[in-house]
């Protein structure tokens, strides 16, 4: 139905800037979300931004507000994330996930329909 690629992890300095993407590609999103979240060894999955689909209103954890800017490219079917003035705890695993809701805002794992595989962020001090 629904697979979702991320790409754009690495390894960068505190203070650098990432790029994530992540391309979706099957079933087209009319409504609904897309967001990101991120895990970091012994610790749980947590939600970082969201951004609806039809409107593209965006919705960020308190934690990386300012920094990080989630975007989408509907032709595309293509959602970004651009990661500003990383610290070493933005180190995590980053996750894209879709969910199709009339209701589109969610900010939980439970409430995503489907998953990417993940793509590593390492930052260093």
């Amino acid at each position: 139905q629904v697979q979702l690629v991320e790409s754009g992890g690495g390894l960068v300095q505190a203070g650098g800037s990432l790029r994530l993407s992540c391309a979706a590609s099957g079933r087209t999103f009319s409504r609904g979300a897309m967001g990101w979240f991120r895990q970091a060894p012994g610790k749980e999955r947590e939600f970082v931004a969201a951004i609806t689909w039809s409107g593209g209103t965006p919705f960020y954890a308190d934690s990386v507000k300012g920094r990080f800017t989630i975007s989408r490219d509907r032709a595309k079917s293509t959602v970004y994330l651009q990661m500003n003035s990383l610290k070493p705890e933005d180190t995590a695993v980053y996750y894209c996930a879709a969910r199709f809701a009339i209701v589109e805002v969610a900010t939980t794992p439970r409430q995503y329909d489907y998953w990417g595989q993940g793509t590593q962020v390492t930052v260093s001090s």
